[in-house]
């Protein structure tokens, strides 16, 4: 039947709806005050999986009208009419107006009468397991689409927990999206009932990878659409910065896109799904190869866009008016560009979740198994393309700069990098005739894996070479009760925790042979105590940290993005997990990311300590998974 011949839609606290819910609900404001509007138009929206040649199924460079612009019209034919219909969880900023995008309300809807539904002639394609993106309830960018796989004790039910609420009328508070339970369909047949709670976990886990990566593809569409196909914007560059900013994006959607079709085709196929492995470990393999040159690539997109922002005004200007438009909901073109490499990196963990809700006798566990270490693998060549374009790139910048006045040394060599590089303060002793004096000078350290350049800065772009030792000729002492003085004496046993020697931060640097086979000390003061912990750190790095026993160390989980700014930093995302190594008490933490093993520091601020026993040890066998570590939990 036509929508307008329906009776309309009803918010009572004493319907069957709200019986089911509980007296409290989350309603938009204006359906407080006045009846939905313009629910007849959201009837007419086609769905991603019924039409998908009319969605992401095209090129959007080749059919800028049939592809991206019919799912701009989707996203913008949101109403509550099309919530009910769904029985899922209405995603407040899909249908987001102009003036007021940020602040819309969630409505959580419940389809009333089965018959209604049916009418809509749909009810048969659900069945087959189709229409699960068809609504809007499931248009979360991928950068507000916080993976459940991410909490390592998210065994809670999958149904959303209820909010506590002071009135009721209740503002916007995070984009809700479906779960494999609350799927209309799964709901109608009782499925999530009939299955064994360990069964509906695994069914929530595989369901996740298919809604994520939907979610991760709308966000490429959008900045293929908005930004690299952004006529405007390419006129402001260069081809060249172009190529740079947005590398083969192109590729990497319609890799993911191929990815999503298969899991969507096996969905549809059947709405409990029996496995996905085999699909995730052969697109792993091979179609996402466009990741690796696309995260490669990461250097050159991060300098040119940074130079493009500080020296282009008119790409500035343009730029600024696309992010504004309500397409890109506010969110800056490089939380886009990320999104492959936070992609990649979250693939893992998806799947290990499959692992852990999967019965480990079965042969879908090994197939689990096999499809985790693919994509682990694939994120290690992604990290290692990034960092070795970076690596190679500062070699040679770094290798420009430096005069040598003593015998020169080959630097640049493709398996040498820069560990940490910074000034210090050297105290020099002079002996006079009757009395001895220490005096400053500063030192600027360029510290490799393989060896240590010391110089004196002459400009940001200039340093002279006095001396070079090899790495493994450095030994470090900490020295914490020490003083600039004649005869300092020596306390090596103080720890990194230590605050007596806040003013000058030493350590002692012993060279037993130098480029010229001197044996040198030296006393060394860092400007903080964190500097000088990083210091000694990386300084006598082959000494310590490689048998510590994991399971002691403290977690924290990172509640703040951190790009590093420094090579011994460490770049983290909302939700990873890190091992404590060292805490500093100026605020800085050394560790240890749980996805990769990768070491190095971060403040302590973008973190909190996890305490929960259960959840540690669940850690530590993820771990485990993850990077075939030996963890005694």
């Amino acid at each position: 039947g036509r929508a307008g011949a329906e009776p309309p839609a009803l918010l009572s606290s004493r319907s069957p709806a709200a019986r089911r819910v509980g007296s409290q609900q989350l309603i938009p404001r204006s359906l407080a005050e006045s009846r939905p509007q313009g629910h007849e138009r959201g009837l007419k929206v086609r769905s991603l999986v019924e039409s998908p040649r009319l969605a992401l199924g095209s090129d959007p460079e080749d059919e800028p009208e049939a592809g991206p612009g019919a799912l701009r019209r989707g996203l913008r034919s949101t109403s509550y009419r099309r919530a009910v219909v769904s029985g899922v969880e209405l995603d407040g900023s899909a249908n987001c107006k102009k003036k007021n995008r940020m602040s819309q309300p969630i409505l959580k809807a419940v389809v009333e009468d089965k018959e209604k539904f049916s009418s809509l002639g749909r009810i048969k394609k659900m069945l087959k397991g189709q229409g699960t993106f068809d609504g809007e309830e499931n248009a979360v960018l991928y950068q507000n689409y916080k993976e459940k796989a991410l909490d390592i004790d998210s065994d809670e039910e999958s149904e959303p927990q209820e909010q506590k609420l002071d009135d009721k009328v209740v503002f916007h508070y995070k984009p809700l999206r479906s779960t494999w339970s609350q799927l209309s369909v799964v709901k109608r047949n009782g499925l999530s009932e009939a299955i064994s709670q360990e069964e509906r976990k695994r069914q929530e886990a595989i369901f996740e990878v298919i809604s994520s990566e939907h979610s991760y593809l709308l966000s490429l569409e959008i900045l293929i659409r908005m930004f690299k196909n952004s006529r405007e914007l390419s006129l402001t560059m260069t081809k060249t910065e172009s190529h740079h900013l947005f590398s083969n994006i192109t590729d990497v959607y319609e890799a993911s896109k191929k990815f999503f079709e298969e899991l969507e085709a096996r969905h549809q196929n059947n709405i409990f799904i029996d496995d996905i492995s085999d699909i995730v470990a052969r697109h792993a393999g091979s179609t996402f190869d466009p990741y690796v040159k696309y995260c490669t690539n990461e250097v050159y997109q991060q300098r040119t866009l940074q130079r493009l922002l500080a020296t282009n005004p008119a790409f500035k200007e343009v730029l600024s008016r696309i992010e504004s438009h309500e397409d890109c909901r506010n969110l800056p073109m490089i939380s886009f560009l990320i999104l492959p490499m936070q992609r990649v990196t979250r693939l893992p963990l998806l799947m290990d979740t499959i692992c852990q809700k999967t019965p480990k006798d079965s042969a879908k566990y090994e197939n689990c198994k096999q499809a985790l270490k693919e994509v682990s693998k694939l994120v290690r060549l992604c990290n290692e393309g990034a960092r070795k374009m970076e690596r190679t790139e500062m070699m040679y910048t770094i290798n420009s700069q430096l005069e040598f006045k003593i015998k020169p040394f080959p630097l640049v060599s493709s398996s040498r990098w820069l560990v940490k590089r910074g000034e210090l303060t050297a105290y020099v002793e002079d002996t006079g005739l009757f009395s001895k004096r220490t005096s400053k000078q500063q030192v600027y350290f360029f510290l490799f894996n393989d060896v240590l350049i010391i110089t004196k800065k002459k400009s940001e772009e200039s340093y002279n070479v006095t001396e070079y030792s090899l790495r493994e000729q450095l030994l470090v002492v900490p020295s914490d009760g020490e003083e600039p003085c004649p005869s300092p004496g020596k306390n090596a046993a103080g720890m990194l925790h230590s605050g007596r020697n806040s003013a000058s931060h030493l350590f002692r640097l012993v060279l037993l042979s130098n480029h010229a086979g001197d044996r040198v000390e030296m006393l060394l003061g860092a400007d903080t105590q964190s500097d000088r912990a990083r210091w000694i750190t990386a300084l006598g790095q082959d000494s310590d940290g490689q048998h510590t026993d994991r399971t002691t160390l403290a977690q924290v989980e990172i509640i703040r993005t951190y790009t590093a700014k420094q090579a011994d930093e460490l770049s983290l995302q909302v939700a990873d997990v890190v091992l404590v190594y060292q805490k500093v008490n100026d605020g800085w933490y050394e560790g240890e990311r749980l996805r990769d093993g990768q070491r190095g520091w971060f403040p302590s601020e973008c973190a909190k300590e996890i305490t929960c026993r259960a959840t540690l040890d669940k850690n530590m066998e993820r771990m485990g998974r993850l990077l075939g570590l030996e963890t005694n939990v």
